[in-house]
């Protein structure tokens, strides 16, 4: 029972070290994320469709 409150104690000291996001890099980095995440799934459905088109066309002839 000891050692669950040591690992506790030590991880809250952990925490207390971290170097948090302050509230505009994490909105910065959630924009970012997002615009890259559209950008890679536009890229990914053009492939997509290219790729099937071309399947396509030598499967159905």
């Amino acid at each position: 029972m000891t050692k669950t409150f040591q690992f506790f104690r030590e991880a809250y000291g952990e925490l207390r070290r971290v170097s948090w996001p302050t509230r505009e890099q994490t909105i910065q980095y959630t924009i970012l994320v997002i615009i890259i995440s559209l950008l890679v799934a536009f890229l990914l459905g053009v492939l997509d469709y290219f790729f099937g088109a071309l399947v396509s066309e030598f499967l159905l002839k």
